[in-house]
C-alpha cells in the first residue's frame, strides 16, 4: 500500500499561482502512474493531470492545459502540480492518487484551493 499526503493549498486571488505537493512513502516501487483530481461543491470528483512513473507522460483535462503542470521527483517520491493563472472555477478539494494496478487504488486526504475573483 502507498501512503499520499498532499500540502500546498490556500486561499488566492484569480491570476495567481499555487503549487500543489504530493509526498508518497510505503510501496512507492509499485508506483507507475501520479494523478491529481479535484472536487469542487456539489460536483463530482474530476481528473485534473498524471504523470507516470518512468516515462514523465503527461496528460491534463482541458480546462488547465496551458496553466498546471504536472511534475515529479523520483528520488523524492515526490510529485507535484502547478498551478498558474488561477480561476475561480478552480476552487476545489485536491488529492492526488497513485495507481500501482488497473485503477487509482491510493488517495491522499486532499488539500483545499480557494480561488477568489
Amino acid at each position: 500500500q502507498v501512503q499520499l499526503v498532499e500540502s500546498g493549498g490556500g486561499l488566492v486571488q484569480a491570476g495567481d499561482s499555487l503549487r500543489l505537493s504530493c509526498a508518497a512513502s510505503g510501496r512507492t516501487s509499485n508506483i507507475y502512474v501520479y494523478g491529481w483530481f479535484r472536487q469542487a461543491p456539489r460536483k463530482e470528483r474530476e481528473f485534473v493531470a498524471s504523470i507516470s512513473w518512468s516515462g514523465g507522460n503527461a496528460y491534463y483535462t482541458d480546462s488547465v492545459k496551458g496553466r498546471f503542470t504536472i511534475s515529479r521527483n523520483n528520488a523524492k517520491n515526490t510529485m507535484y502540480l502547478q498551478m498558474n493563472n488561477l480561476r475561480p472555477e478552480d476552487t476545489a478539494v485536491y488529492f492526488c492518487a497513485a495507481r500501482t494496478g488497473a485503477t487509482y487504488n491510493d488517495w491522499g486526504q486532499g488539500t483545499q484551493v480557494t480561488v477568489s475573483s
